[in-house]
């Protein structure tokens, strides 16, 4: 197989079911369903650390949590072992990154020929202003590109105060469709475009958000377990639980939905210019995103819980014209997969080898082989946020998920194929006793090798005390 370009698209924040290929008729994603109807749609895709910072280490590493040594919401380390970028140009690519890494330091390339970057309000290492920043202080010299006055983890929307172009979610398009009209088609291209959106602000353009009607939007999924986390007297701005109305939540997915859409634009122009300058032929593509986003159901807001809405995430595989798959184009795969299986993918693509320590596999074995050996399941976990009682370990196949919270001992679990939604917990259903315990015992073996901290005799542990890195994050 010889190489091609690779364009790797990702989103921050963009829930599974924020596509109309997903079976979603409310949202507007056209040139995303397009890439689906010609590639695969990975419908049981999984963020294992749902936060921003630890997906990416999955992203970029290839690795597990424990493996690559994020728990939780950190920092990102300088080097790894096994880091995208830097594979991908020793195997000849030139690699280009456009929009929001979210590294520590900011500017660390990670192998990187090249970063061009809109990390928002970000300012995490001495004196840095993102390219987007700058750029903005040029063209608007004297406006605020926060003028739209609703920050980072708000719950609530607003339409975009400022001209659409200055928005950085078109900024990203613009920056991404110029690298590639700049590229020469003659050396591998890997093209990572990583859109800040739809992660909050709420703040799509006004035309794509009266593109939608409020009374067409979903209302939060409520589940029978969740009363607890109502909270009527919470603070609505940034609060991570709390009800705070259905046509509150309806409005925020209707922005949530028009940010959605305002990238799927940007990508069919990513599209329109690979096929100009002769490239898309050539390309691999791959959409994804780091975590979803709650968005209100079962009273919760924004991530880094175990629930669908925040770890189950989109995933779309397209691949070259002339790449032989034994799958059809617009296939459906619910082969349990996760962000940790994008790095072998393009290692597999690039004709390098993946490493047989690498906990990813690569996904053109579902697609190029008749009977691929894979997982039967995936494991999930996140270091305590927002409240004591969070901290949780899970596994999932996709079709069934047991959540261990490990303050508390308290455990979930549910019947996604019956019950997709998890409105009912089934953890002390005694009809379901003896699955819950099969899935016990997976996630107690899962995580021997942690030690006896983690499981003793067989069992899982419970613990108040936090544990954000694990011995394998680089020193």
């Amino acid at each position: 197989m010889r190489e091609p370009h690779i364009i790797f698209i990702m989103t921050d924040q963009h829930r599974f079911d924020a596509l109309g290929c997903s079976g979603n008729a409310a949202i507007k994603t056209p040139n995303l369903d397009a890439l689906a109807s010609l590639g695969v749609l990975f419908t049981s895709a999984y963020s294992a650390v749902p936060s921003c910072t630890p997906s990416r280490a999955c992203l970029l590493t290839g690795m597990s949590p424990w493996h690559h040594g994020m728990l939780g919401y950190g920092r990102i380390a300088e080097h790894y072992r096994y880091e995208m970028p830097r594979m991908l140009e020793d195997l000849g690519y030139h690699a280009l990154g456009v929009g929001k890494m979210h590294f520590h330091p900011q500017r660390a390339l990670h192998g990187f020929h090249e970063t061009v970057l809109d990390e928002s309000s970000r300012s995490e290492s001495p004196g840095f202003i993102s390219d987007y920043r700058q750029w903005f202080k040029q063209v608007a010299p004297g406006k605020d590109p926060d003028a739209t006055g609703i920050g980072w983890n708000d719950n609530k929307a607003r339409n975009y105060a400022l001209d659409e172009n200055m928005h950085p979610t078109r900024w990203t398009g613009d920056v991404a469709v110029q690298k590639i009209k700049e590229h020469d088609p003659v050396i591998p291209f890997f093209l990572k475009i990583s859109f800040a959106r739809p992660h909050s602000p709420y703040d799509a353009p006004k035309r794509l958000v009266d593109a939608y009607k409020l009374e067409d939007m979903p209302a939060p999924w409520i589940g029978s377990w969740c009363k607890r986390f109502r909270k009527p007297d919470a603070i609505v701005n940034g609060h991570a639980r709390g009800d705070f109305g259905v046509d509150f939540a309806r409005e925020a997915r209707r922005h949530y939905y028009g940010n959605v859409t305002f990238i799927d634009e940007q990508i069919g122009r990513v599209v329109a210019a690979l096929k100009e300058k002769g490239m898309y032929d050539d390309s691999l593509i791959l959409f994804t995103s780091d975590h979803g986003d709650m968005l209100g159901d079962h009273h919760h807001w924004r991530k880094t819980y175990g629930y669908e809405g925040s770890a189950h995430i989109p995933m779309i595989l397209t691949w070259p014209a002339w790449y032989k798959a034994a799958i059809a184009r617009g296939s459906k795969l619910q082969s349990i997969v996760e962000l940790r299986d994008v790095l072998p993918t393009f290692l597999f693509a690039a004709g390098g080898k993946v490493p047989g320590d690498m906990d990813g596999k690569s996904l053109l074995a579902l697609v190029s082989e008749d009977k691929p050996a894979w997982r039967e399941y995936i494991d999930m976990e996140h270091e305590t946020a927002y409240d004591p009682r969070n901290y949780w370990m899970g596994l999932t196949d996709g079709k069934h998920k047991y959540i261990f919270f490990r303050p508390t001992g308290k455990e979930q679990f549910f019947d996604l194929e019956r019950d997709p939604h998890e409105e009912h917990d089934l953890a002390k259903d005694k009809s379901r006793a003896q699955e819950l315990a099969l899935w016990r015992s997976r996630l107690a073996a899962h995580f021997q090798e942690r030690g006896p901290k983690w499981v003793k005799n067989g069992k899982l542990r419970k613990s108040w005390r936090s544990q954000l890195y694990s011995p394998n994050y680089p020193k």
